[in-house]
């Protein structure tokens, strides 16, 4: 008969095969094995492949399936660890820790799975969960720098910034990851005796020299070492990603975030050979990815694509055939500017001669290929592959139909655009989340109804209204997936002879030339073709920000920095029922813009001297002229004064530049903010952004000493 040492390493070790078939795209085959035993590490296992299927594509019905299974293995280990209390400890961790482990691992992927299908009582269960704090203390007494990551370099510098930054899954899907805080502080916040504190670990702190990490453990070791990292680390990463209404509530309770920390613990577990260190690796991938593309400014870019690369590296290593892999190999390519070589992987990813698919896993890879496709501006290819996502995935077919239209909008394919966006609010309603429709849902009605009457008004039909469209959706929603961030110089100055082109004219100067302007109406209109493509506030405010975006893209930021302050200064004159997401996101780019500006100046780039004078022009009467932009702080925000010209480094050092920029940025943000809110458009991804960028900020604060 079997010791309880034994019977757990025996049920992990097979448990750990259903793992490897997971990430090795044999889902079907790990399903099977973890029905052979009934074991709280197979209930988990089942529960953790129906997790991974449901976060990956929001099906309301694999979600349902994670939560009975996770359910199920939380009873499962709840019953074994209770039991385990009587047993004598065997190794250096205390009998019951494996099964504190397991049963916290359940837990916490059940308030994740409650979080997919936008409930808040998942984040809360996730909060009010405090194993994870406990387990840390026992496991980690002395805390986890003596442990090794999966570092690429020992550069100190980047010991945080490899781990700090955002996701929401801001790929469309699910809750993101966020920091930690700290189990060693004194405060008496509510859930002090958790371990939990208001006071983050400070960024200097060190290990105490005589902490050891034992040289060789057995695999119940290696499950309590790699699991605790893990488990404290996505806590907190969770945590610090709550929604603003949630994390209102949860600043009442006493917690505060530490994402170096947070991002150091998935590091080391991510480190490990246990199962838990592929799912750290994920974690680390999915955020890196998302900071890599959203949040537009990266204090230690470099670092960040080099820690990236060595996760996928070894998970790639260890499982050659995983499809999460690929996408990742191909998300590295396309931030290190290799639009080419991603097109590449993630069509060999999708090739349909594969031995083995992860369907979900798969539509990942498809939408990732219609983004790139659409960042080379291939249109018709990217059309394609828009929708082809809703024949691998069901979570907004509207969006898909939407952004393809966009696409046959730009190849002037004005009636198959038409037919797709008049399709596009069916596919609302096919698919509802609570009976509410999802916010890029709520968009795109808005723009809808907004291009028909502007049809109407310009035409008194809504006969071919797609022909009064000015600007392509998808070019428009593009900007909220920050998709222009990391287009080429070639492509953006394409993009801005476009824009260039329509009337009425910028006054505001650039060096592109533009190009000849697109038909978008009716030859035998002549009361549509008196009028201007632009005449309304917003759309004037939305090429205004395109061109702030693009020139900036295209190695001009003097004039991207003109454009996007007339971006923001349009604001004023949006109605409240408009595109009124425009200001808060231009004060948003302008901020990346003077970080990027900064950044470059540092590493030797020479500053422009293009006549920008201390102050601003006058503004005209004329709606085509720009508006005055002196005063950036709109929408509240009391007299943030934004100087012409920031980044005048003439009478300082780097650090004094670097202090002014940071500063500037941080007023940039909270301006931004001021101008989000419920009744704005997308405005969680806004806020989502902000969050990134200020760790970003805070990241090279601490790289310049704290100044």
């Amino acid at each position: 008969m079997l010791s309880h040492s034994e019977e757990v390493i025996a049920d992990l070790k097979s448990a750990t095969t259903g793992f490897d078939l997971i990430f090795s795209n044999e889902l079907e085959k790990a399903e099977e094995l973890f029905k052979t035993r009934d074991s709280a590490l197979h209930l988990l296992g089942s529960g953790a492949c129906a997790f991974l299927q449901a976060a990956l594509s929001l099906e309301t019905g694999l979600i349902a399936e994670a939560l009975e299974l996770l359910g199920q293995a939380e009873a499962g280990a709840k019953r074994h660890l209770k039991n385990s209390k009587v047993l004598k400890q065997t190794g250096r961790f205390p009998a019951s820790t494996e099964w504190e482990l397991i049963y916290s691992d359940c837990v916490i992927l059940l308030g994740l799975t409650q979080a997919l299908s936008e409930s808040y009582m998942g984040y809360l269960q996730c909060l009010a969960h405090s194993r994870y704090a406990k387990l840390y203390k026992i496991v980690f007494p002395n805390g986890i720098d003596a442990y090794d990551t999966p570092s690429a370099s020992n550069a100190s510098s980047r010991q945080g910034s490899l781990l700090s930054v955002a996701a929401q899954h801001v790929l469309s899907s699910p809750a993101t990851p966020v920091s930690t805080v700290s189990a060693s502080s004194r405060s008496s916040g509510f859930f002090s005796r958790l371990g939990l504190s208001r006071a983050a670990t400070p960024s200097g702190a060190t290990t105490p020299t005589s902490t050891t990490v034992p040289a060789e453990d057995g695999p119940i070791e290696d499950l309590i070492v790699s699991g605790t990292a893990f488990g404290h680390g996505i806590f907190n990463l969770v945590l610090s990603l709550l929604p603003a209404k949630v994390k209102s509530v949860v600043g009442f309770f006493g917690f505060n975030h530490d994402r170096k920390l947070a991002l150091r613990a998935l590091a080391v577990s991510a480190n490990g050979s246990d199962v838990h260190s592929v799912f750290a690796g994920l974690a680390l991938m999915t955020y890196y990815g998302v900071v890599l593309l959203m949040s537009g400014y990266q204090a230690d870019e470099k670092n960040i694509l080099k820690q990236y690369r060595v996760i996928v590296d070894k998970l790639e290593t260890k499982y050659p055939t995983g499809t999460l892999w690929i996408l990742n190999r191909a998300k590295i390519l396309r931030m290190s500017g290799d639009a080419e070589g991603a097109i590449t992987v993630l069509q060999a990813g999708l090739a349909p001669d594969r031995t083995s698919v992860f369907l979900q896993a798969d539509a990942l890879l498809v939408f990732e290929l219609a983004w790139v496709f659409f960042s080379q501006r291939c249109y018709e290819d990217a059309a394609k592959t828009f929708m082809h996502m809703t024949e691998v995935n069901t979570w907004s077919h509207a969006t898909y139909y939407f952004l393809a239209a966009g696409c046959q909008w730009s190849l002037g394919n004005f009636e198959e655009a038409q037919r797709l966006l008049e399709a596009t609010p069916a596919q609302i309603d096919k698919r509802k989340i609570g009976n509410k429709d999802l916010p890029t849902e709520v968009f795109i009605k808005k723009r809808l109804a907004f291009w028909k009457a502007k049809h109407e008004r310009r035409t008194g039909s809504e006969k071919d209204w797609v022909r009064s469209i000015s600007i392509s959706p998808a070019e428009e929603m593009a900007i909220f997936w920050n998709t222009h961030g990391r287009i080429t110089p070639e492509v953006a100055q394409a993009h801005i002879a476009e824009l260039l082109s329509l009337s009425p004219p910028v006054t505001l100067p650039s060096p592109i030339s533009s190009a000849p302007p697109p038909p978008t109406t009716p030859a035998s209109d002549a009361q549509a073709q008196a009028r201007p493509p632009l005449d309304t506030p917003d759309e004037l405010a939305l090429r205004a920000l395109l061109l702030g975006i693009t020139h900036r893209a295209a190695g001009h930021p003097t004039e991207a920095r003109r454009f996007l302050r007339d971006a923001h200064a349009r604001h004023a004159r949006i109605p409240s029922t408009g595109s009124t997401w425009i200001g808060g996101v231009a004060l948003f780019e302008l901020a990346v813009l003077e970080l990027r500006e900064a950044h470059r100046l540092e590493h030797g780039g020479e500053h422009e001297h293009e006549g920008e004078s201390g102050g601003t022009s006058s503004p005209s009467s004329s709606e085509e002229e720009s508006v005055s932009s002196s005063n950036i702080g709109g929408g509240g925000a009391a007299g943030l004064k934004l100087r012409m010209n920031a980044l005048a480094v003439h009478d300082g050092s780097s650090q004094t530049r670097w202090r002014r920029v940071l500063k500037e940025a941080e007023a940039l943000l909270d301006s931004a903010m001021s101008l989000s809110g419920s009744e704005v458009d997308l405005s969680s991804r806004l806020e989502s952004r902000v969050a990134m960028l200020r760790d970003e900020i805070g990241l090279k604060r601490e790289m310049l000493g704290g100044r």
